[in-house]
């Protein structure tokens, strides 16, 4: 088994108890092992702006891309604002894609779960994501698909997915995704 790698957890709603940010908590307990899940956050990130960059990037920008650059995959987890990712996940897209020729986000696995309170389960904010993530070179696994809806009451308080076919289901993307990035990244030892 690939082990020590390291997978950034992206949450687009900045909310501390918004149910995106619960089902990360969630689906990162749901790992199988060799993997280190570790939430990046995006809050604090100055809106992406080159005159910034052109006097020395903000400490935040700096540490961020410092993250992103240490870790082997990217696993994202959005909620969908009109059938969109939220401003802040765009924002920290930018943010790691900058400056010219030096970005982050190149060649690192991706994968995408999309959160909603609704029956559609953010179908348009996950495919707006690929959009983004096909210009970054991130290479996003196509299957299995997580579309999560009807996900307001979908983790309990200790971050456990009480119902079985929900966590199965979770479990089952979270163990395609290790696998897929086992075949991308080298072994580490």
């Amino acid at each position: 088994m690939t082990q020590n790698l390291k997978i950034a957890v992206l949450v687009g709603s900045l909310r501390k108890a918004s149910i995106t940010r619960r089902l990360a908590e969630a689906a990162m307990k749901l790992s199988q092992g060799g993997f280190a899940y570790k939430i990046v956050e995006i809050g604090a990130l100055p809106l992406y702006n080159q005159d910034l960059e052109d006097g020395g990037a903000p400490p935040a920008w700096t540490e961020f891309r410092d993250a992103i650059r240490g870790v082997d995959g990217v696993l994202f987890f959005t909620p969908e604002y009109n059938r969109s990712v939220p401003a802040a996940l765009k924002n920290a897209l930018d943010v790691g894609s900058r400056a010219p020729g030096k970005s982050v986000w190149y060649g690192k696995p991706a994968a995408i779960i999309s959160v909603s309170p609704g029956a559609l389960g953010g179908f348009g904010a996950n495919h707006h994501l690929r959009q983004s993530l096909v210009f970054l070179n991130m290479p996003a696994m196509a299957q299995p698909e997580a579309y999560v809806g009807h996900a307001a009451n979908l983790v309990a308080d200790d971050f456990s997915i009480p119902v079985e076919v929900s966590r199965n289901f979770i479990a089952a993307f979270i163990a395609a995704y290790e696998a897929w990035v086992t075949t991308l990244v080298p072994a580490k030892g």
